[in-house]
């Protein structure tokens, strides 16, 4: 593993991550909605304004993508992972509408080395997404494991 990587002592608990921000399109929402998530509020304008959304809106799913996509290319391209045992919650908290602009944001609210492997660290994290309003649209905590400088050496 490189040097210049960030590992598991590196990442300070509390502290506030920036993961960029990304704006998503109208086609974009309905590409997704296609292939993994057609259903009317997501397909189609018109058809969306008679559902409880009032509007087109991104499919919950898509929106864990984008926010994993501005993980990826935020943090997790340049830290030193080891993959993610699962997720412990997420929620949506409000749609996703053509044109918003969402940023992400990380947040490490727990570590512990692991008792079995000293070369894996154990981070508690939080991911949320904020579109342009400063509207929570989306919240993630899972569990992410990192490798120790002592992997490194």
């Amino acid at each position: 593993m490189a040097a210049d990587l960030l590992y598991y002592e590196d990442i300070e608990l509390g502290r506030s991550l920036p993961l960029g921000s990304r704006t998503i399109t109208a086609e974009e929402i309905v590409a997704f909605a296609r292939l993994y998530d057609p259903q009317p509020f997501h397909l189609d304008e018109e058809a969306a304004r008679a559902t409880p959304l009032r509007g087109l809106a991104a499919s919950g799913w898509h929106t864990a993508s984008l926010m994993m996509r501005l993980y990826v290319d935020g943090l997790l391209a340049g830290m030193a992972s080891m993959g993610s045992p699962g997720i412990e919650q997420l929620d949506w908290f409000a749609p996703v509408r053509p044109g918003d602009t969402l940023t992400g944001t990380f947040i490490a609210v727990g570590k512990r080395v692991s008792k079995t492997r000293p070369d894996m660290g154990l981070l508690s994290i939080v991911i949320h997404l904020d579109n342009q309003h400063g509207t929570r649209v989306l919240e993630m905590r899972a569990t992410a494991l990192c490798a120790t400088r002592e992997r490194a050496a």
